[in-house]
């Protein structure tokens, strides 16, 4: 069967339902014989984060004697062309104008709102702009490449609002379209129009959460069409003995320092203006306290990078906080921190940080919402505090510094739960039954 319960943890589909996706993926059968058969994965988030890293583990793992994998990107850089080294690899740039950073500056502009209708009518042309300079060369080019490569199925690795090439193309070709959908939905309230126009298009989703899996129930999408598969994680790449001093040495962190680490992009809803009010709650009170910012900026978001900094200067932080930019040996950093801090605002799927720090046996504290309510439990494998409330999060802090072995105990429960939901073999199995590849 296409959906087993046993593998996937969803309830089978009807016997239709089966025979109706079988025969999707079998559109091209004829192309496969005894060849691996190809598979087009197309990524277009923000930067290089949890989903490229995970895209990155499924590809590498797969069987070459039965797949042939192509990564299409829409960023590149050094951690894109890295690649390589896993699958056949291509960048098709998605972003040739920077309409976001016209946005950016029209909104600065208070002469635009002083003339009623303008801000409205600038933004729609810039989007327009967007349509014709950005999505329509990337859109055609994949296209184009596809026609090419010949897949029996396209591999959207983000949810549809961002991955519309990938879905049209697969659309026009005859090609069947699974959608990775990793992201919150947003304050859509049951979805606009478009939303739901768009997770009406693929053929199947793979949500990486029960929490994102309920959020696409809300906007129509039905039981037969959503697989929940956990990230997966090479378990055996993350050294549990990794020279943590490494990191604290490159860095400038005293032996005996408590260093407090936020993992992520600096991207506002992460939650780095949070780890900031938290960090002014506790200057006085810890001594030799490090509050380590880790993580790379997307190019965007490079304005946000600059606040943060500033803000820090301001409130007389810079002793305390530390921004160590993109840092590619995570193993090293997770040793190197004392406490591992996720403080997404906003609910999180399930992130890559909330993963990697639980199999690294590392003290962790999540907000309660998201996919890091779903995998952790307070008190036993995470400390969770209030979402959005400094208070909250500067008192689990305050906790781990202060209980003597707390930090251990959940450290190690939350390993043994990583190492039993997240093997990487087990996520590519559940994957490639879900989809029947």
């Amino acid at each position: 069967p296409v959906f087993n319960a046993a593998r996937t943890g969803v309830p089978l589909a009807s016997d239709q339902t089966e025979n109706c996706w079988h025969g999707l993926v079998s559109m091209k059968k004829e192309q496969e014989n005894h060849d691996p058969r190809r598979i087009l994965y197309v990524e277009n988030g923000i930067g290089y984060g949890g989903a490229v890293i995970c895209l990155r583990h499924l590809v590498r793992n797969l069987d070459r004697m039965r797949f042939d994998p192509l990564v299409i990107t829409g960023r590149t850089g050094s951690e894109y062309e890295d690649i390589a080294a896993d699958s056949r690899w291509k960048h098709i740039p998605d972003r040739r104008i920077d309409v976001v950073g016209m946005k950016r500056r029209i909104g600065k502009s208070t002469w635009v709102r002083h003339i009623p209708g303008l801000h409205f009518i600038v933004n729609q042309l810039l989007s327009r702009l967007d349509d014709i300079g950005n999505f329509l060369p990337h859109f055609l080019q994949l296209l184009w490449t596809a026609i090419r490569f010949r897949p029996v199925l396209i591999h959207a690795n983000n949810e549809p609002l961002c991955n519309r090439a990938a879905i049209f193309t697969g659309k026009i070709l005859r090609v069947p379209v699974v959608c990775h959908v990793r992201g919150d939905l947003g304050p859509t309230e049951g979805g606009s129009r478009m939303l739901r126009w768009l997770y009406r298009l693929p053929d199947h989703f793979i949500p990486v959460s029960h929490w994102i899996s309920e959020g696409m129930a809300g906007i129509g999408v039905p039981a037969e069409k959503r697989t929940v598969v956990y990230d997966g994680i090479g378990l055996g790449d993350m050294d549990i003995d990794a020279d943590g001093q490494k990191f604290r040495r490159e860095y400038g962190i005293p032996d005996n320092a408590l260093a407090v680490g936020l993992v992520g992009l600096l991207i506002p809803w992460k939650g780095q203006d949070l780890f900031l009010d938290a960090a002014c709650r506790l200057a006085g009170e810890i001594p030799g306290l490090k509050m380590v910012i880790v993580g790379g900026t997307p190019e965007e978001c490079g304005p946000y990078e600059e606040r943060l900094r500033a803000r820090v200067r301001q409130e007389g932080l810079t002793d305390i906080v530390i921004f160590t930019g993109h840092v590619s040996e995570m193993p090293v950093v997770y040793n190197g921190l004392d406490v591992v801090i996720s403080a997404s605002t906003t609910p999180e799927p399930l992130g890559t940080v909330v993963i990697e720090c639980m199999a690294m046996a590392r003290p962790l504290v999540a907000p309660s919402h998201g996919g890091a309510a779903e995998m952790c439990e307070h008190d036993e494998t995470a400390l969770l505090f209030i979402p959005k409330d400094s208070d909250s999060l500067a008192d689990a802090i305050r906790r781990l510094y202060r209980e003597e072995g707390l930090g251990k105990r959940i450290g190690m429960a939350a390993r043994n739960k990583a190492l039993a939901t997240f093997a990487v073999d087990d996520h590519v199995l559940r994957v490639t039954k879900a989809v029947s590849y």
